[in-house]
């Protein structure tokens, strides 16, 4: 049965694939700037969606408020690696030095949710509520989608 862990693993995934997408490619093209565009949309949306769903009921729980603040201090921290590489020539050879860093952080941020945000998380909560908070993930993320393009 998928749940709210279940779903965000899914996303990290997918966001897995596009930053290998997007370190594949080169110079100013017309690729690297539809998958920057893609990964930047989608990360940005997953994000917000994650804060207002999960990471909103652990910032209620006074014994994960320090991991949800954590967590979501990081997805500012990302958002300003998309916000300067938007703004960066993308044939500046320091674009790609910079995504690197962007894509390393990126994929630290989900190892560190899927093994020490998500198990605490998932703990005390009731299936019920995973999947309510997965509803609210579903709603919030197309919704962020269009905000954030």
């Amino acid at each position: 049965m998928t749940d709210i862990f279940t779903r965000l693993k899914e996303d990290h995934d997918r966001h897995r694939e596009m930053l290998d997408r997007v370190a594949d490619t080169s110079g100013d093209s017309k690729e690297r700037r539809d998958a920057f565009e893609k990964l930047r949309v989608d990360v940005s949306a997953h994000a917000n969606a994650e804060e207002q769903s999960l990471y909103a009921e652990m910032l209620a729980r006074p014994e994960l408020q320090g991991e949800g603040r954590h967590s979501v201090a990081e997805h500012k921290e990302i958002d300003d690696y998309f916000e300067e590489l938007s703004e960066k020539a993308f044939d500046d050879t320091g674009w790609l030095t910079r995504f690197k860093e962007l894509k390393h952080r990126l994929e630290h941020h989900m190892e560190e949710e899927e093994n020490d945000i998500f198990p605490p998380a998932k703990d005390g909560l009731s299936e019920e509520r995973a999947q309510d908070l997965l509803t609210e993930f579903d709603k919030r993320k197309p919704a962020e989608v269009t905000k954030v393009s």
